[in-house]
């Protein structure tokens, strides 16, 4: 099986590893190039340790890989395309605007990366275990190798076991062939039971930061219970491909599914081992906190070394990540042209001067803008309703610019600037705010270009920055996403267009309270109810510690609030409400409604202004049933495999890319 054109399975191994720092601590994931490992390599202690942190190397080909998050994305309640989207946007959007294919779907970065990495865990797995390495090190190809199985049923339903030597086993010769099992066997066969051997051999601490441990496999596999459960209800009679019958092989019921879901999540959760909840929700995503007890699995990236980090830190890298490298590029994907917003050199009469700098000097706000992803309004009007109590949204997104003209690349050390006005020309200095996003209309706004002809912005009366509702919001002008934002410890930068060097987040211990609370909604039981589970979680988003938009210290706590506004009783929607709230921008949102057959319900229909200030509009999408699948990818796998390539690619879908 010809797996992706530029990783050709016989090519075991990955041509550079990964590498994890963290400050006063020396074990880390060290790389070594290698163009391939040979099978035999993993017969020795070395071969294991060097195959499994090659593994972690695919995580920074997928998550944070700009074109595979907005697939993830857009399309659904969270994203639609934005004012410079092109087909990569516009056609998961289902909105009419460009036909959603085999030849454009971006899960073609999933497919590739996922089965290169599956078999090498498999080589990993079979060789290390003949030559009775520690079981501990097995144990992690085990999970990487049911972590991307698990990743490719949830898109494209049944995939292939056997990638050419037969079922999980390594494949050294190439074939143009393969044949696809159904979704049942690549859960009880690959997923399952990889994972319940990782948890029995894994340690509770990681080898290495960032390394797997019982906790890491715990996650991921209550996460796939409760997926397959779902799966097996079918409560909108969803079709499957390979066509399978909705039973389990085990004849375990979608309730026991749900149970085993609960059972592991709160095991977790009494069990946490190095993890734990950060005291806010601003600490889980602040860059100076980066790699903090909550996170369990992240996609890393490194400001100090280009070959590490698989990007360059310093300058220009190149188009977005679409040579299958590891660039973490996906902030510049939702953020607006904010760096067109001008002020004025004159306090008298416009004379339009620059205002805004793109710096990661000036704070996680200001990254690199390609503005291909755009917000929906009812994600300000309804999902984030709460911007008082709830942290949630402040700690998500930018609603104030700050005028950073006079800084480059240390926020500390301003070059000399004259000052400069902005709206009804009064004075803005360097980071006051000159862009403000309301969070209602309050009327009066002034939008007819007086101060300002670069963006869609307005004006109101006696305020120097430039506003806009967010009621009112476009595909042009829109908060961006301050939780992913570029962050830069050290001076060492020298364009804008560097890709962030953040890690990007994939597993956090948070999880373990919403796959235990959205299975006993489906019906688990056990000592604590969904209701107290959530309300752990909300809890914690009323505890304030840093006003974002506001730029200081916000010692608040109103998690009482907060508790006291959790209905009495939890259904799947305010679950899902509150996923949303929490993983806002991170790539959960097509997978959580494709698992609750909730896609259609939510994200049918959108509202977003045409311009930005005008009243919004109602955008329709057609969201069919198998859209819940996604294409077996064109380029990268029907064109290469010789046999029918009809059956083998998704109803709905054309094998010629339609």
């Amino acid at each position: 099986m010809k797996i992706f054109n530029k990783i050709k399975i016989p090519a075991i191994g990955m041509a550079v590893a990964f590498l994890l720092i963290a400050s006063g601590c020396e074990d880390i994931l060290e790389e070594t190039n290698r163009e391939r490992f040979e099978p035999s390599f993993f017969a020795t202690e070395a071969g294991v340790i060097g195959g499994v942190t090659g593994l972690h190397t695919t995580l920074r080909r997928i998550y944070g890989q700009p074109y595979y998050f907005g697939a993830t994305e857009v399309g659904t309640d969270e994203f639609t395309y934005g004012g410079h989207a092109d087909d990569n946007f516009l056609a998961p959007d289902l909105s009419g605007r460009a036909p959603f294919n085999a030849q454009n779907s971006r899960y073609d970065v999933i497919w590739g990366n996922c089965f290169s990495s599956i078999n090498n865990a498999s080589a990993i797995i079979k060789n290390g275990t003949e030559a009775e390495m520690p079981a501990a090190l097995i144990a992690e190809a085990r999970f990487f190798r049911a972590f991307h199985y698990f990743l490719l049923v949830q898109a494209f339903g049944g995939v292939p076991l056997d990638l050419g030597s037969g079922n999980l086993e390594t494949n050294t010769n190439p074939s143009l062939t393969s044949s696809r099992n159904t979704v049942p066997e690549v859960y009880t066969i690959a997923i399952f039971p990889d994972l319940e051997q990782a948890i029995n051999d894994l340690p509770d601490d990681p080898r290495v930061i960032g390394g797997v441990t019982k906790n890491v496999a715990r996650l991921t596999l209550a996460k796939a219970y409760l997926t397959y459960g779902w799966w097996l209800e079918n409560p909108n009679n969803i079709p499957t491909y390979p066509d399978a019958p909705r039973t389990d092989p085990d004849g375990n019921s979608p309730n026991q599914y749900f149970q085993l879901a609960y059972d592991v999540a709160i095991e977790g959760i009494d069990n946490p081992g190095p993890y734990a909840l950060q005291d806010t929700y601003y600490d889980v995503h602040v860059a100076t906190n980066d790699r903090n007890s909550e996170i369990m699995l992240w996609a890393d990236h490194t400001e100090n070394s280009a070959q590490y980090s698989e990007s360059n830190i310093t300058g220009w890298n190149g188009s977005p990540a679409s040579d299958g490298g590891g660039e973490n590029q996906a902030v510049w994907m939702v953020t607006w042209y904010f760096h067109e917003l001008q002020g004025s050199s004159s306090p008298t009469e416009w004379a339009g001067t620059s205002a805004m700098t793109r710096t990661v000097a000036a704070g996680q706000s200001y990254s690199r803008m390609w503005d291909r992803m755009a917000k929906p309004i009812g994600v300000f009007t309804n999902t984030f309703a709460d911007k008082t109590n709830d942290s949630r949204f402040d700690g998500t997104f930018t609603s104030v610019y700050r005028a950073t003209y006079g800084y480059g690349q240390d926020i500390n050390n301003p070059t000399a600037a004259d000052p400069i006005y902005g709206a009804n020309l009064l004075e803005v200095n360097p980071l006051d705010p000159i862009m403000t996003f309301l969070p209602d209309d309050p009327g009066g706004i002034s939008y007819d270009n007086t101060y300002n002809d670069n963006t869609e912005a307005g004006y109101l009366a006696g305020r120097p920055d430039f506003v806009m509702p967010l009621t009112k919001v476009s595909r042009n002008i829109h908060p961006g996403l301050w939780k992913i934002g570029p962050y830069r410890s050290n001076n060492e930068y020298t364009g804008d267009a560097v890709s962030s060097t953040r890690p990007f987040n994939i597993l956090k211990f948070s999880e373990f309270y919403f796959v235990a609370a959205e299975a006993a909604v489906k019906g688990a039981s056990g000592g604590r109810t969904a209701r107290q589970l959530i309300n752990v979680i909300r809890a914690r988003a009323g505890r304030w510690k840093f006003d974002v938009a506001a730029n200081q210290e916000r010692i608040e706590d109103n998690s009482a609030a907060m508790i006291a506004a959790t209905p009495a009783t939890i259904d799947i929607n305010y679950i899902l409400d509150e996923r949303s709230r929490e993983y806002y921008g991170e790539g959960y949102r097509w997978f959580d409604l494709a698992r609750t057959q909730k896609w259609e319900e939510y994200a049918g229909s959108y509202q977003i202004s045409e311009t930005g200030g005008e009243d919004p509009v109602t955008v329709q999408r057609t969201i069919e049933d198998f859209h819940y699948l996604r294409p077996i990818p064109q380029t990268s796998q029907l064109d290469l495999m010789d046999g029918d390539k009809e059956i083998y690619q998704n109803p709905g879908y054309s094998t010629s890319g339609g």
